[in-house]
């Protein structure tokens, strides 16, 4: 098995220098902003100079920013600190959402909160995004009440949500529900009742396999094969107007749904051969259901065969067409019209840089995918700041949290695979930037529009992490956090000077940020070796910092009970 795991080389050390030169403005007199300066400010964690700018108001908080100019998080110029805190209010404000009239949260009922509450229904990918962040906002923090929360989502949704198994589409969920306190799911934002969209399904199939394997309940596994079973049948081959499954299908009748008119849009968009009227036939949005097919074959459950056939059909499809032509619509359920959406692009790059065997040319596909997103959809609005932000779609430009921090967290990856600095600069200032969009009381607001329960929640959390793992200089010092695992972390307890945890597989690698390096290091009570190969069994220190905080690679091969001693 190979583990996207890395020793602390020459770009690192480079990310140390800009992290240095971004985190400690000087005492001196500053004159690089000429008319956006008004003063200099304390830092509230280093008491260090920050500085506010004349036209300063982001969201909730005054930008501040370092000697250069660049865009520094609101609350303090410490990264680590800053990105800690701002999913920590995130967790905290979704925790405790308040119960909705028919007795479940808020966020079971609706996709964007508001003080006298939304009219609105569930976001179509809106549990499943939050199962994906929770995941690892666990291991993370190791707080079990995470855990609990992601139990209460999927159980609710699988009661409450799925099509028949006599439906021509059977056994999968609904993503929207259409009588907003019902309790039920039932139906398609847009198209109404009856209609679905398989490419959540495939997503909530592959989060539900993760859940299987951080509580060993088989009711997600069992949930998740039946998902796997249906778009396994579904599947055909696609050409350049049609994906191998459709965006939005009736699930009673079979039939594929319709994109209506926006009265907004008269036209195609320029170089595509789509128009608004034409069936709801084209998504690019498989990732997901790649991975759930790759799981439940490594986990040899459900029919191995038939989902490799159909990863193979979806896969081909991915590399010959969206990935060569950039057409990366649609995602949002609630869009009219064809759009390009960065989500889609970028998460196929993510799965390639996890998944190299998949396309022996991923860095130049990822980089070309890199590219038109930056040609498509890269934002000027806060230059000024000395960053470029990510709007969401091609229909919708406006600088997104969610985006513009998923952005940032695969520029990292990206740098961290390949050493490629070119663009580490900006992606540290987008994590910066998206950071002003959330209140000291854990309201996430997107920018110019409302409190998403996906983009501010869900799809945000999980950025911030990926990012502190791709470079855990950008990790809280002085603190203890799992930053990534390859496999699924059932069990994880931070003590003063012990870390306790479990996985799923015996043969898995992780990656941690530690305030000191550790003494000793066991594996179901066996003693794991200090080692120079991070690919190697045993484990791997590097400090990072005169503190002694340091990153910890583990690699082992035999056992699933780790203890790490400090």
């Amino acid at each position: 098995m190979k583990y996207c795991f890395s020793t602390i080389t020459v770009p690192a050390i480079a990310l140390l220098q800009l992290l240095s030169s971004c985190s400690h403005p000087p005492s001196t007199t500053y004159t690089g902003l000429d008319n956006h300066l008004i003063h200099a400010v304390k830092d509230s964690i280093t008491g260090e100079r920050l500085y506010l700018t004349r036209d300063s108001s982001l969201s909730y908080h005054n930008v501040r920013t370092d000697q250069d100019g660049g865009i520094l998080p609101w609350y303090a110029a410490d990264m680590g600190a800053s990105y800690d805190t701002v999913i920590r209010l995130v967790w905290h404000f979704w925790d405790r959402m308040e119960t909705d009239s028919n007795g479940e949260k808020y966020y079971m009922n609706h996709q964007v909160w508001r003080p006298q509450h939304d009219k609105r229904g569930l976001g179509g990918d809106q549990l499943m995004m939050a199962l994906s962040s929770w995941d690892l906002l666990y291991n993370y923090t190791g707080n079990a009440a995470i855990v609990d929360n992601m139990k209460y989502m999927a159980d609710y949704y699988l009661s409450h949500g799925f099509t028949t198994p006599g439906d021509a589409w059977p056994n999968i969920p609904y993503p929207y529900n259409t009588v907003l306190h019902s309790g039920r799911y039932d139906g398609d934002m847009i198209l109404g009742k009856d209609y679905t969209q398989p490419d959540k399904a495939g997503s909530f199939g592959y989060e539900l396999v993760h859940l299987y394997k951080k509580t060993g309940d088989s009711k997600y596994l069992d949930a998740a094969v039946k998902i796997a079973n249906t778009l396994a049948a579904k599947v055909q081959p696609g050409d350049e107007f049609h994906s191998p499954w459709p965006f939005k299908v009736n699930a009673t009748t079979g039939e594929v749904g319709k994109l209506i008119n926006h009265p907004k849009i008269n036209k195609p968009e320029p170089g595509t051969s789509f128009t608004t009227e034409q069936p709801s036939i084209y998504t690019t949005n498989w990732t997901p259901t790649l991975r759930l097919f790759t799981e439940l074959a490594t986990l040899k459950k459900g029919d191995s065969a038939a989902y490799s056939k159909a990863y193979d059909i979806a896969l081909n499809w991915m590399k010959t067409f969206p990935a060569k032509n950039n057409k990366w619509g649609p995602f949002f359920e609630d869009i009219l019209g064809w759009s390009d959406c960065q989500i889609n692009a970028i998460t196929y790059a993510m799965y390639l840089m996890d998944n190299e065997q998949a396309d022996p040319g991923w860095k130049q596909t990822v980089k070309n995918i890199f590219n038109w997103v930056h040609s498509a959809l890269d934002d000027t609005e806060f230059q000024k700041f000395g960053v470029i932000t990510t709007d969401e779609q091609t229909i919708y430009r406006t600088p997104g949290n969610s985006h513009s921090s998923r952005q940032a967290s695969m520029e990292l990856r990206y740098r961290e695979k390949t050493g490629d600095t070119s663009r580490l600069q900006n992606a540290i200032r987008e994590l910066n930037w998206a950071t002003y969009m959330v209140n000291t009381d854990g309201r996430n607001y997107y920018l110019r529009d409302d409190i998403w329960l996906t983009d501010g929640y869900g799809d945000y959390v999980r950025h911030y992490i990926r990012a502190m793992a791709a470079a855990p200089e950008l990790a809280p010092s002085g603190t203890n956090h799992l930053l990534r695992t390859s496999s699924i972390v059932s069990h994880i307890d931070y003590r003063d000077n012990e870390i306790s945890y479990a996985t799923f597989d015996d043969v898995s690698g992780e990656k941690f940020r530690l305030k000191s390096k550790p003494s000793v290091i066991t594996v179901d009570g066996n003693i794991l070796k200090e080692v120079n190969n991070p690919n190697a069994e045993g484990y791997v220190w590097q400090s990072i910092s005169s503190n002694g905080d340091g990153i910890l690679i583990v690699h082992k091969t035999a056992g699933k009970q780790v203890r790490i001693q400090l």
